[in-house]
Order: structure tokens, then C-alpha cells, then sequence
């Protein structure tokens, strides 16, 4: 009878399947072990085409529960692995690690062995596409969230392992973009700060300023000090030190700097660690949706920052405010990747249909000179006659017409846009709107990204192609003439959705949910099992 193998524990657990084909190995003939053995694995693999096509393709050959010194080590870097895995913010018992355990501990035969074999495979798959590319669907947490995932084939990755060395492989798997590592750190901290009681009482909700005194003014000190943008000292006024601690924590947290301690900046102090834990978690699983390769030079637009930014080599060497679409139902901007290719000059606006039909129509039905601006033009693109029109006979189905508003310092695109092309008709583009910059919140627009500095915009994508891109730009924008102006290196464009991002400098900043999808990615999360923990330091 062969033995039933009892419970592993700790380095056991890396040794006893070697001792397990000692002891099959006296239990039948080899011919017969290794079909069964085949059998087995090709069985428990079919759940999963990639597993099942590593394994035809190697001859069923075991990578995990051989008796040699290499099956023994990729089983130890993986259990190991499996065991960091709520590190990066991934649900621990989403791997089945005791039950894997369990399995590998019940081994009584050949065919019980190609089972945990097949078994170890899937497990590893299921991590190494977690670690990379995330475990959770966008496209399930919010319409608005279509990022294109990339998912490594499952035989690729298990080739790639079967012939690496496994510790250096699993930790290779997650992001290795700056940010990711930094987030990492970042969740460390505010794990360790939970354990110890985070940052003390929070603030009465009032507004203070400079010159007030008294306890609420002592509880906002107290509650900076502990956050780390005020030096300990034991003043009840609120000083100039005050001020300048609460104009720090307002800019690191996209608001408005004024040093007011106002009812909106009280309300960000009163965030507990925990809240902010949770976004630092929503953030590294969002950093594993993005692409690995981000472009050396790439436009970075991070809708909760209201910022549009040009990175190169890791470095923003351009910044702009933004404003993004309203938070309401079909307005919101997408987040997605694409490549801008050319920017256009003097642009006209071609009115979406939805614009057209949702807004303009009504008004044109009412009076047909509503928005003089607007060219009609029918389908050969032949301007039409408003009065020869009785707009009250077509819907918002059968409007023939097309809308245009030409070139002009009026046109709501304004004097340059920026196109990467993209199914979600999203572009960059300057705007008339001019005082909407001076907001905290900046969600106005129909889901375009609208920029502040648009002409300091162009002449950096320039600097690439033209010995004098600011003469270049207004050479072309002086003609009047819509022009469209080819970039002759295309630019990726990434736009995201951060609540928390860390600097350069190591400082996290944290940022308002403005749609509320880190709170639904947060939810689908906690849903699978992902758990915020207290780390003591």
C-alpha cells in the first residue's frame, strides 16, 4: 500500500514531493508511472489552453514536481512568491495556497502527483498575469475605464520560468516603472502608520486662518505634526509656520494653495490613513494596467490632477493645467492609451452628433439663428440657409445637417488641437474658457481635454522637429488657414485616473475621486479578498 503523506510544514513542504517519487517510483514500472503520470497532467491542464499546450509541447515533461534541485527551487520561489502576494495589494487567497498544500500533502499515487503538477502550473499562470497586468477587469469596474490589457499566453510565461532562474523571474513580473516601486514603499509606510494609530484625532470641521486661536487651532497642529508638513512645536496660534504647513498639504493634495484651512482642506486633513491606503492600493493595480512600455517620451494626462504633462526619460519637462469632462453621463473622459500623430492649426470644430442632436437641435427648433457661430452645412457640406429650414420637422434621428464652427480666437477648440486618433473622439485642444483654470475642480467639458497653455504645449512637441518652434507655430498660425501639422515622431498618450502618486521626491500626493472609480475598483477588491493590514515598523 503506499503511504499517504502527511501535512508539510515550512521547508518540508519544498522537499516531500521529491520523497514522494521515491516511494511511487518502488510502487510500478517507470513505463507505466510516466503514462499515467502524462494522463494526469493532460487531464487536470485542459481547464486552461496555454497550460495544456506547454505541457504537448514539452512532452509532459514535469517542471514542479521532479526530485531534481531545480523543481525543488522553483516550487520554494513560488510558494514564497504566493506568500508576498498581499505585498503588492493581491488577494491572498485568491492562489488557494493552503488548499494547494492540502493537495500536494494527499499525493498517493502517479496520478495524484500529474494532478498537483498541473495544479502548481495554473497557480503560477493565475500569479505571474496578476502581477503583471492586474487581476481585475477595467471594463467590468466602469465603462469609462478601456485600457487594453495585455495579457501574457500562459505557455509563454511558463517557458519563459521553466528556463529562468525562478526567484529573479517572479520578482521581475510586477511593473518595474519607478511609480510601482514607489507605491510599494508608499503602502509600506501608511501599513506601519495604521498599526500605530495613525494620525491622531481629527480636526473640527471650521473654517481657520491666520491670526485665529484656540483648540480647534491646537488640533490642526497637532494633526499636521503628525502628518509630517509641520516641525512639533507648541504654539495655539495659527501662525505663519501654520500657514505655510497648510499650503504644503493643500498643493500636494490638488488644492487650491491659499493657507485657508477651509472646510474642503479640513476635510482632505480628516482623511484617515486607512483611506489613503486604499488608494495607494487602487493605484498599484492601476499602474499594472498600463503598459509596460510607456514610450521614453510620452504625454501623461492624469484626469484627477487636471494636469497634462510631457515626460521624457522619466522626467516631466512640461506641465500644463487641464480641464476634463463633467461628471455626468457621457461627458466623463475615458481612460486609454493611443499615440498622437500631428496637431492641427487653426482648427474648425465639427459639432459631435450628441452635441447636435442634445443640445443644438432644441435651441435651433426655438429659433433657427440660435448659435449664429455654428455653420449648418448638409451632407455635400454646402452651407444651408437657417430660414429656409423648419428644424421643427426632424428629431434628433432624422436631423440631416452637420454643424461647423470655422476657424476664430472664438472656436470652442480655440487656435491649435491636438489628435491622436481614437474610437472615443478624444483630443487635446486650447479653449476660449480661459477663467475655468483658475478652479480647484476642473470637470466642464463634453470629455475633451481642454489645456491651459496649448502654444507652450506645441512648441515643446516641436522642439523635436523644428530649429524654431515658436516661429514655426505662429508662422502657421498667423496664415489663418486650418493647417494640420504632421509630428514626425508619434507621441504615446496615457491617460489616467491617480488618486495617489508619488513624486520624484519620494512625496505621496493623493487626489480627489472625482467620478468615483477608485471607489468601485476599491469595492471589486476588497470583494475578492484584498484586505488592508497594520504592518508593525
Amino acid at each position: 500500500m503506499i503511504p499517504r503523506f502527511v501535512q508539510p510544514s515550512g521547508k518540508t513542504l519544498i522537499k516531500f514531493l521529491s520523497v514522494a517519487w521515491l516511494v511511487l517510483s518502488e510502487a510500478a514500472p517507470v513505463s507505466a508511472q510516466i503514462t499515467a503520470f502524462k494522463q494526469a497532467v493532460a487531464e487536470a491542464a485542459s481547464e486552461n489552453e496555454g497550460v495544456s499546450a506547454f505541457y504537448r509541447d514539452s512532452g509532459y515533461k514535469a517542471i514542479w514536481t521532479g526530485k531534481d534541485a531545480e523543481s525543488m527551487e522553483r516550487r520554494s520561489a513560488l510558494f514564497n512568491a504566493l506568500s508576498l502576494a498581499d505585498l503588492h495589494g493581491l488577494p491572498q487567497d485568491r492562489y488557494k495556497v493552503e488548499a494547494l498544500k492540502a493537495q500536494m500533502a494527499d499525493v498517493r499515487s502517479v496520478r495524484d502527483l500529474g494532478q498537483v503538477e498541473a495544479a502548481l502550473s495554473q497557480i503560477f499562470v493565475k500569479y505571474a498575469r496578476d502581477l503583471q497586468s492586474g487581476f481585475i477587469k477595467p471594463s467590468t469596474i466602469d465603462k469609462d475605464i478601456v485600457r487594453k490589457i495585455t495579457r501574457p499566453e500562459s505557455n509563454v510565461l511558463l517557458s519563459e520560468f521553466a528556463n529562468a532562474k525562478p526567484s529573479a523571474y517572479l520578482r521581475e513580473l510586477a511593473p518595474a516603472s519607478s511609480q510601482y516601486r514607489a507605491l510599494l514603499k508608499e503602502k509600506i509606510s501608511l501599513e506601519q502608520l495604521l498599526a500605530a494609530g495613525g494620525w491622531g484625532p481629527s480636526v473640527p470641521v471650521r473654517k481657520m486662518k491666520s491670526g485665529d486661536a484656540g483648540r480647534d487651532v491646537i488640533a490642526l497642529r497637532n494633526r499636521l505634526i503628525e502628518m509630517g508638513y509641520l516641525n512639533r512645536t507648541a504654539t495655539s496660534q495659527y501662525d505663519s509656520s501654520m500657514q505655510k504647513a497648510v499650503e504644503a498639504f493643500q498643493r500636494s493634495h490638488g488644492l487650491e494653495v491659499d493657507g485657508v484651512a477651509g472646510t474642503g482642506t479640513i476635510k482632505e486633513i480628516n482623511k484617515s490613513v486607512a483611506d489613503r491606503l486604499k488608494s495607494v492600493i487602487v493605484a498599484l493595480e492601476r499602474e499594472r494596467w498600463l503598459p509596460r512600455e510607456r514610450g521614453k517620451r510620452h504625454i501623461l494626462v492624469n484626469q484627477t490632477d487636471f494636469s497634462a504633462q510631457i515626460v521624457d526619460e522619466g522626467y516631466v519637462t512640461f506641465q500644463t493645467r487641464s480641464v476634463i469632462g463633467k461628471n455626468m453621463e457621457g461627458r466623463r473622459t475615458p481612460e486609454f492609451s493611443d499615440e498622437m500623430e500631428h496637431m492641427v492649426i487653426n482648427p474648425s470644430w465639427y459639432v459631435p452628433r450628441s452635441i447636435i442632436t442634445k443640445e443644438y437641435l432644441p435651441k435651433l427648433r426655438a429659433n433657427p439663428n440660435a448659435v449664429s457661430h455654428i455653420e449648418i452645412t448638409d451632407s455635400r457640406g454646402r452651407r444651408v440657409n437657417r430660414g429656409a429650414v423648419n428644424f421643427s420637422n426632424y428629431s434628433a434621428k432624422t436631423f440631416p445637417f452637420s454643424m461647423r464652427q470655422p476657424p476664430s480666437k472664438r472656436n470652442a477648440l480655440g487656435l491649435v488641437k491636438f489628435i491622436f486618433p481614437n474610437k472615443h473622439n478624444i483630443y487635446l485642444h486650447d479653449t476660449p474658457q480661459k477663467h475655468l483654470f483658475a478652479r480647484e475642480v476642473r470637470a466642464y467639458s463634453h470629455g475633451c481635454i481642454r489645456l491651459s497653455q496649448p502654444f507652450e504645449f506645441a512648441y515643446a512637441l516641436l522642439a523635436h522637429q523644428e530649429e524654431n518652434p515658436k516661429d514655426y507655430f505662429h508662422s502657421v498660425l498667423n496664415t489663418g488657414t486650418e493647417t494640420k501639422v504632421p509630428l514626425k515622431q508619434k507621441l504615446p498618450v496615457h491617460i489616467i485616473y491617480r488618486t495617489a502618486v508619488v513624486t520624484n521626491t519620494g512625496k505621496a500626493e493623493f487626489r480627489k475621486d472625482i467620478y468615483g472609480r477608485d471607489a468601485k475598483i476599491w469595492d471589486a477588491m476588497r470583494r475578492a479578498g484584498v484586505a488592508l493590514s497594520a504592518v508593525q515598523g
